[in-house]
């Protein structure tokens, strides 16, 4: 007996560090999460489900990533929902820390909310990122970001009292209308003083194009 429960043990370690298979399924513009939590995303009809992949990240974490996405005829992405949860292996001891000022409330959910202005660039960090995933996987489908400039407005919801378990939504829009570029908006740009109403606004769609139903 004792033989066995040391292999169930080594079973169930190789288990958590294989590819893992997604737990969340898509149906329409309305994704379903059976658990860690438990809800429905359902996303603005203007947006089209692009699929979702599993993986380990970094070796210490399970991460399932789902997009949703505002693409012309070329593929090209101007707003895109990415979807990610997220959870610590059995195998170690972290939490995730999120020190956001802000806070907001979505269908009874709390979540950190932090808000971005950056131009992307594939090769600065990591290459097995979870972005870098993101803009592997939605290439494999045929959609690439129309502009490197982009603004991001992250939510981050603690899925568990232990903070090992967190649902994260980035929203995306490409800063190509405002005619600006993320330097312009970030410290010390020529339109610095615009970030906090652009920023205001860019929190307000994200929020209107998403339903969260438990």
């Amino acid at each position: 007996m004792k033989l066995i429960a040391i292999f169930l043990l080594f079973a169930a370690a190789a288990f958590a560090q294989s590819d893992p298979v997604n737990l969340r399924t898509a149906k329409g513009n309305t994704l379903s999460s059976p658990e860690l939590p438990k809800l429905k995303l359902r996303f603005d009809d203007d947006f089209k489900y692009a699929g979702g992949q599993s993986f380990i990240l970094y070796n210490v974490a399970r991460a399932e990533q789902h997009f949703f996405v505002d693409a012309d005829k070329d593929g090209k992405v101007s707003r895109l929902y990415w979807v990610q949860f997220e959870g610590y292996l059995p195998s170690n001891t972290y939490a995730y820390d999120y020190d956001s000022p802000k806070k907001v409330t979505i269908g009874g959910l709390e979540f950190f909310a932090d808000v971005y202005a950056r131009k992307v660039d594939p090769k600065e960090g990591r290459p097995d990122s979870d972005g870098n995933k993101a803009r592997e996987f939605l290439l494999s489908k045929g959609y690439k970001i129309a502009s490197d400039e982009v603004m991001m407005q992250r939510l981050v919801n603690m899925v568990t009292p232990d903070n090992r378990t967190e649902l994260m939504i980035i929203y995306l829009e490409v800063l190509t209308p405002t005619g600006l570029t993320a330097a312009d908006l970030n410290k010390g740009g020529r339109s610095e003083s615009k970030w906090p109403e652009i920023s205001a606004g860019l929190l307000e769609r994200a929020i209107e194009d998403l339903r969260i139903i438990k």
